[in-house]
C-alpha cells in the first residue's frame, strides 16, 4: 500500500473544514448524519471539532442488483429522529460515483430539512454525477482505490490512521 493522506494531513483538513461547517451553520438547528460504515470515522472527528450545538445521527443504504449500474439501493439504518425543519448536514467518507449519495439525499429530502447540505472527506468529482455537490469536499482525488480511515476493501483497513492507496484490488 502507498499511503496518500498522513494522520496529520487527514486531521489538518477535518479542522478546516469543521470552522467552515461552524461559520455556515451558524445559529442553525444542524443534525449530521454520518453515513455507515465507512463515515463513522470521519463523522466522529468532524463533530468533535464542530464548535457549534449540534446534534448526531447516522443512517446507512445498500445496493442490491448490481450497485455499481443500475442496481437498487435500500435504507438499512434509519434516522432516529425526523430532521423536518433542520438543518442537515450528511457526511460521507468517498464519494464515488454519487448514486448512494444521490439516493440518501432523496431520501433525507422526503423529511422536509430547512437546509440539506454534503460533506465528504474524498470526493471523486470527474467520475461522480455532476448533479452530485459536494459543498464540503476534503480533497478531490482521482480514480484510486483508497483505504484507511475508515475506507475499507472486503471489510479491511478501516482502522489505519491516514490513507493509503490500495494497488492490485482486481
Amino acid at each position: 500500500m502507498k499511503p496518500l493522506y498522513s494522520e496529520e494531513r487527514i486531521h489538518h483538513r477535518v479542522e478546516e473544514l469543521a470552522r467552515e461547517i461552524s461559520r455556515d451553520f451558524l445559529s442553525k438547528d444542524l443534525v449530521v448524519i454520518g453515513i455507515l460504515n465507512g463515515g463513522f470515522i470521519f463523522t466522529a472527528d468532524l463533530c468533535r471539532s464542530i464548535a457549534i450545538p449540534h446534534e448526531v445521527d447516522f443512517m446507512a443504504a445498500s445496493s442490491y442488483g448490481d450497485g455499481t449500474t443500475s442496481g437498487e439501493f435500500k435504507i438499512t439504518k434509519e434516522l432516529k429522529k425526523s430532521v423536518q425543519n433542520k438543518s442537515v448536514l450528511l457526511v460521507e467518507d468517498i464519494v464515488d460515483t454519487g448514486k448512494t449519495l444521490e439516493y440518501l439525499l432523496t431520501e433525507v429530502q422526503k423529511q422536509n430539512p430547512k437546509d440539506l447540505k454534503v460533506a465528504a472527506l474524498f470526493w471523486k468529482q470527474q467520475k461522480a454525477n455532476p448533479h452530485i455537490l459536494v459543498d464540503y469536499p476534503g480533497f478531490i482525488i482521482e480514480d484510486d482505490f483508497l483505504v484507511g480511515y475508515g475506507l475499507d476493501y472486503k471489510g479491511k483497513f478501516r482502522n489505519l490512521p491516514y490513507v493509503a492507496k490500495l494497488e492490485g484490488t482486481d
